[in-house]
């Protein structure tokens, strides 16, 4: 037992938790972090950075294969998946003691043990109590699986997904998702058959349906096999195969099967209700401050419901921070966090699907504009395009409510994108702007021109 109370104690050193004890240790608070696992959590070590080196991987294979097409005498000759591997745990490797590092150089207690809320204001740890006057709960989330598929060597999650040593043939990914998407991009481009399998009735089905559409047909165009409105009813497993029985008769037979779909709060076995924490649905309930029933006690992160993403925890844990230490932030909007797909094409939004907007706004108008008349997307060879949509009647002022964009690298553009949203901007003040040539930023630029009336590179 300990008698000292620090400023903070925090529960899981994710991107919610570390960005947390960081932000309020340079506040000069005292703080205590508590990690079961690595630091950096499931974001650096089984999730966003492993998983993007490993798609950078597969970029890079389409671009051998298709070297010939541009001049380029390449050919792709096959994938060394423990050598990417190895790529992908180097960058992991260095990322993880930069982040050891830069917690220590900020005076933090850092904890590496697995930690239960024993409320109202303490951490139990091996038996040793931690105590602060405000409590922060960190503790991440973890793959979904499904009641009566078991997993094994042939039917995984996306963790093992991550240390595969050599590419079935086939492959079936259930869920169509941001982690599904993603896979059975990566998969397809290491040579693999690929099919999703998706209940909802389209890919990414939490976007704007404009965005599910081109995704689903750059898909069909690589080859990727798409099943909508299905579910599975059984998974059947022998010593070589899989066969994945749907709803609607069909049966695939398959090498590996992935199933992506989605992710779940950590909040069992940690105490949390014992202690008197309300819970919905396994989420830990918070205000828009991120304050829980309890007094003092915050939750940030994937254990507060929401898109589930490393850049929200990482402001949901500012904020925090900031909070507590009476800066008086502004809590964060979660329509305005960027949001983006890194499968091939890329998809990148922020801000409100267009039924969204209709929902809240009424009147809403639109306009899309076509990858095809960008000089930069030409040269990448990249189809796709950018939706903005708008408040109010077209012609009419009205801010900015969504930005919606498929194609090659349209990630890069989310920087601008979630700006033009969280500043409420309107299309005229884009339009304004002055956007590099020849740059992918462009196609953002005569989305706005054309939104504000003066569209300069589309046909009328």
């Amino acid at each position: 037992m300990t008698d000292h109370i620090n400023d903070l104690v925090i529960l899981g050193g994710g991107s919610a938790g570390y960005a947390c004890a960081l932000r309020a240790a340079q506040l000069g608070l005292s703080v205590v972090l508590i990690e079961k696992s690595k630091l950096g959590g499931t974001c650096l070590h089984h999730g966003c950075i492993p998983t993007k080196a490993l798609l950078h991987v597969a970029e890079v294979a389409d671009a051998v294969r298709e070297g010939a097409d541009i001049g380029v005498l390449s050919q792709l000759s096959g994938i060394d998946l423990e050598a990417a591997n190895m790529f992908k745990d180097s960058i992991v490797g260095r990322l993880h003691r930069g982040l050891q590092g830069l917690v220590r150089s900020r005076d933090i207690e850092y904890i590496a043990g697995t930690g239960r809320f024993v409320g109202p204001q303490s951490v139990e740890v091996d038996g040793l109590r931690y105590t602060g006057r405000h409590i922060v709960l960190a503790t991440g989330s973890h793959p979904r699986t499904v009641s009566g598929i078991p997993l094994s060597k042939r039917v995984i999650t996306s963790d093992q997904a991550l240390s595969l040593t050599e590419m079935p043939p086939r492959a079936v990914v259930l869920g169509g998702g941001v982690i599904g998407a993603e896979f059975a991009s990566m998969w397809r481009s290491f040579g693999s058959e690929v099919t999703i399998v998706e209940a909802r009735s389209r890919l990414l089905p939490n976007d704007d349906q404009f965005t599910s559409q081109l995704l689903e047909r750059g898909f069909r165009r690589r080859g990727i096999h798409i099943e909508t409105a299905v579910s599975v009813d059984s998974v059947t497993e022998t010593a070589d195969s899989v066969t994945v029985s749907l709803s609607s008769g069909e049966q695939i037979a398959t090498d590996l099967l992935l199933v992506a779909i989605g992710r779940g709060p950590n909040t069992t076995g940690l105490g949390y209700p014992e202690a008197g924490l309300a819970l919905d649905r396994g989420f830990i309930r918070t205000d828009a401050r991120l304050r829980t029933n309890l007094t003092g006690v915050y939750a940030v992160g994937d254990v507060v419901a929401g898109v589930q993403l490393a850049h929200r925890g990482f402001q949901h844990g500012i904020f925090v921070a900031e909070d507590i230490a009476d800066v008086n932030p502004r809590p964060v909007d979660e329509d305005g966090i960027p949001r983006v797909t890194y499968s091939h094409p890329e998809v990148a939004s922020v801000g409100l699907s267009e039924d969204e907007a209709k929902e809240r706004y009424g009147e809403v108008s639109t306009v899309i504009y076509d990858l095809g008349g960008n000089g930069k997307s030409q040269i990448l060879q990249t189809a796709g395009a950018v939706k903005l949509i708008k408040a109010g009647a077209a012609g009419a002022p009205g801010r900015i409510l969504g930005i919606h964009m498929v194609g090659a690298r349209v990630g890069e553009l989310i920087g601008e994108a979630q700006l033009v949203y969280n500043w409420h901007a309107e299309a005229t003040d884009v339009a304004a702007l002055i956007h590099a040539h020849p740059s992918q930023s462009e196609a953002l630029g005569e989305a706005h021109l054309a939104l504000a009336g003066k569209a300069l590179h589309a046909h009328s």
